[in-house]
């Protein structure tokens, strides 16, 4: 990295990081054993919370340079935030962590293909949902045409790098062009209006997901919701967020915001933990502008993961829940337990389910490795999360795991597939499986 790089970064940092909040750290050390990293690293203090935050104040105060080594800890953080519940000062280190990767990304300078892609995901694709969707259709071709079947019978697909291969097999089946094309815009509660919502569908959620969303628009129709879904809303920004693309997601924030702000409802729901940590800190990421930041805070007041809202209009003692019997355990969203703050609703609503044994995993608040594209950008590190992550969904006896976030599931059934239990545990996400337990 270049002098004048390092010196632009550091100004960065002067200019951009909370210097209160860093110093809010006492280096008590209650985040370390939280923290996934930390635990990887044999207890490398660099990987924790607490190591990073003193390295992004050294750069701050001029003690160290911002080179290759602080940015390599920076970005081998999965940002899963688990240190911060356990936080006696309360720091917000998820803020601290994504100022600090969105200076070093904008000062530094990048190889051409580098600049290539990220320009390609981040401005070209994840901002605009036509082509979302073309990548979709391609895929679902790529699926159901038969040529998936041909590359799996030849096992071509052992050719691509890393484990990519083991990825592919986990992705879901895609819809069609058509039923991505016929998404609907209002949707009337079941039997008695009990509550006017307004559904946070997301962009991968409506189209590499989409199954996942139409159970949950089920399961909020079923609960008493007459549901808006507003067709001008787009990507939430997370993924620029966490990657050091904080411009783009201002700007997705402010669609958003735009979206939903004229509608007469009582709340925003979604089922994704990632997109809606981010979406109850718009007023964060606006903070810098007054006039947004207030209708950021009025859009971030009404927020909430479907499973709160089933709770609070007693879905699960107003219907009866029924599957064959077996048994389940759950894998926490990060985003949605630790920045959202929802783990007992979850629990609640498969407890309630008849015929299935819940089993709690140990560790189930722990990350699972997935972090957005960390299984991908970090996938030593990621595999090792997961690896240890599978020897505790073993320890349960699980035949099914269950999450409320797209990225914690897809890794959950990289996981299945690296273990080879295919044939007897499958993953799924929490409103699939309450989709398929009504009894109408």
């Amino acid at each position: 990295m270049k002098q004048s790089v390092k010196e632009d970064i550091q100004k960065g940092f002067q200019e951009r990081l909370n210097y209160d909040e860093l110093m809010n750290c006492m280096r008590c050390g209650f985040c370390l054993p939280s923290c996934p990293t930390y635990g990887q690293t044999n207890q490398y203090e660099a990987s924790s919370p607490r190591g990073r935050i003193a390295l992004m104040k050294g750069v701050v105060d001029g003690l160290i340079e911002p080179d290759a080594t602080i940015e390599r800890q920076l970005n081998q953080c999965l940002g899963c935030r688990a240190c911060e519940p356990v936080c006696p000062s309360g720091v917000k280190y998820g803020h601290l962590l994504e100022e600090a990767r969105d200076v070093i990304q904008q000062k530094k300078k990048h190889t051409w293909p580098v600049r290539v892609l990220r320009h390609f995901i981040f401005d070209e694709l994840f901002p605009k949902k036509e082509r979302i969707k073309k990548v979709h259709h391609l895929l679902s071709i790529y699926q159901q045409s038969g040529i998936q079947t041909f590359f799996h019978k030849t096992k071509l697909l052992s050719l691509l790098p890393g484990n990519l291969e083991q990825f592919e097999k986990a992705l879901p089946i895609v819809p069609s062009k058509n039923e991505m094309n016929n998404r609907p815009t209002y949707l009337k509660a079941k039997n008695q209006t009990k509550r006017r919502v307004a559904f946070f569908s997301g962009c991968l959620m409506d189209t590499m997901f989409m199954k996942i969303n139409d159970a949950t628009l089920k399961l909020l129709q079923q609960a008493g919701c007459d549901i808006f879904i507003p067709e001008q809303q787009g990507c939430c920004g997370a993924l620029h967020a966490h990657s050091g693309e904080k411009k783009t997601a201002k700007q997705l924030a402010k669609i958003n915001i735009e979206a939903f702000e004229t509608l007469d409802i009582d709340d925003i729901v979604l089922n994704a933990g990632g997109c809606g940590a981010l979406l109850i800190e718009y007023d964060h990421l606006l903070r810098d502008e007054p006039e947004w930041q207030k209708r950021a805070e009025k859009f971030a007041e009404k927020v909430k993961d479907f499973s709160e809202i089933l709770i609070e209009l007693k879905f699960n003692e107003d219907h009866y829940l029924s599957l064959p019997d077996q048994t389940v355990t759950y894998q926490d969203s990060c985003h949605l337990r630790n920045v959202m703050k929802t783990s007992s609703a979850p629990r609640k609503l498969l407890r309630a389910i008849d015929g299935t044994f819940y089993k709690e995993m140990k560790g189930a608040d722990q990350c699972c490795g997935s972090a957005g594209v960390y299984n991908l950008t970090e996938q030593k590190m990621s595999m090792q999360i997961l690896d240890d992550k599978m020897i505790k969904v073993k320890e349960t006896k699980a035949q099914t795991i269950v999450t409320s976030n797209p990225g914690c599931l897809l890794q959950m059934r990289l996981g299945i597939i690296r273990e080879g239990l295919q044939d007897s545990v499958r993953a799924v996400h929490l409103a699939e499986l309450l989709a398929e337990s009504i009894k109408e």
